[in-house]
């Protein structure tokens, strides 16, 4: 899983561990990188604010339930602002796929895997309306998914007839609120999610390795040696305090592995695969795609159809975490999908962004909620403080290109 930003501009290719290049490495990633900075300054701030409670073992753990279904959605709010649209429905679809669910399995008792494969689907089918009506009807995807959200809005008042309709069968909670289950000898820690951290972190070494030799190979532009070794270095020490912490407490949450799945799943397809290429390109330059023969249109609609079938994956989860359906359920996430994206790196413009970045910017607004909440601060300040917080990610992006352009 490589924090490399697609779209950005390629690294100064400095080798040496002397302060020069390692200065030079640093400017010259910072908009690559200032967010996992930010990142873990918000982290280091709110710890020493709560007296060490925001990295209690429990804590974390809740934090990862709490913003599981904000980070599903930024994934594919994401991968739609690439592609230089936007996406104003997935709340309403999280909300109507959560009613449908509900009206599936409490009034009609179907087994919760037939009724969440159909959910997906409702979803799918959403997505791929919208998708229709903005890649091949030429309408706005503003316009488009603007009425999409009044429309499934209303659609879930309907299904549940005003009421909030409960609890979900034992198997879908679990999806949203289960850990993984305790294997091996009695210890102080979850065994199992101890190997899946150490898993991880030879993972991520093997992958940017890799990625650096690969470069290397092409005579493309790599991090100096001394910046990535930190980088190494950075990435192993927080997968290995994450695990600890998450190891510490029930284990890792069975949606964590869910979230990590998507991660690497889309990270995967938007860096190597043809289609996510296509999507950066009809983003950056939807002229210049059109006349290399990409099908832009096909693309679009395949972006709506994937991000329909992600707010339906978030309100299943968001269902069986509070285990009722309200007709209220959803409001504003997708102003929080939109602004995790932004917070993560991704640019009006389109054309720039990545996967992992959406999940860190996810992060980042979910500390800041869980951190202020700790400390006490009133829901009125919160939304100040989150609207300066994005204003200030938008500005740096503005800033970095300007700094990029002279």
């Amino acid at each position: 899983m490589s924090a490399d930003v697609t779209a950005d501009k390629p690294v100064s290719r400095a080798t040496g561990g002397t302060a020069r290049p390692l200065l030079d490495g640093m400017r010259r990633n910072m908009r690559q990188y200032g967010m996992l900075i930010a990142l873990g300054v918000i982290v280091a701030l709110f710890a020493v604010w709560t007296g060490g409670d925001l990295l209690l073992p429990r804590n974390v753990s809740n934090l990862v339930l709490q913003n599981s279904y904000i980070l599903i959605l930024a994934i594919g709010m994401m991968i739609v602002i690439v592609a230089g649209h936007i996406d104003l429905s997935v709340g309403s679809i999280t909300a109507f796929v959560g009613g449908v669910a509900a009206v599936l399995m409490v009034q009609h008792d179907l087994p919760w895997p037939v009724a969440a494969l159909l959910c997906l689907a409702i979803g799918a089918v959403a997505g791929a309306a919208q998708g229709l009506l903005i890649a091949y009807a030429g309408m706005p995807s503003f316009i488009v998914t603007l009425a999409g959200m009044l429309v499934f809005r209303g659609l879930t008042e309907v299904f549940l007839e005003g009421r909030t309709l409960g609890p979900f069968p034992d198997g879908l909670q679990k999806l949203a609120n289960g850990f993984l289950p305790e294997v091996g000898p009695t210890t102080n820690y979850h065994n199992l999610t101890l190997v899946l951290g150490l898993v991880l972190i030879a993972v991520v070494i093997r992958q940017e390795v890799r990625d650096r030799r690969r470069q290397s190979a092409y005579a493309l532009e790599v991090l100096p040696a001394g910046l990535f070794a930190v980088k190494l270095a950075a990435l192993t020490a927080s997968v290995l305090v994450f695990t600890l912490l998450l190891a510490s407490y029930k284990g890792a949450p069975v949606v964590l592995l869910i979230l990590a799945a998507l991660l690497v799943g889309f990270g995967y397809l938007m860096r190597n695969a043809v289609i996510g290429r296509h999507v950066y390109a009809i983003g950056g330059n939807l002229p210049a795609a059109k006349l290399s023969g990409v099908r832009d249109r096909k693309v679009t609609f395949l972006v709506f159809l994937n991000m329909g079938m992600l707010a339906a994956l978030a309100g299943l989860v968001f269902a069986a975490r509070f285990n009722a359906a309200s007709p209220k359920a959803g409001l504003n996430f997708e102003l929080e999908a939109i602004a995790a994206s932004f917070i993560g790196g991704a640019s009006m413009s389109g054309g720039v962004g990545t996967v992992l970045g959406a999940i860190i910017g996810g992060l980042v607004l979910g500390v800041l909620n869980n951190g202020m909440n700790l400390v006490g601060i009133g829901t009125d300040w919160q939304q100040v403080i989150k609207g300066l917080v994005l204003l200030a990610a938008v500005g740096f992006d503005v800033w970095n290109k300007r700094r990029a352009g002279a």
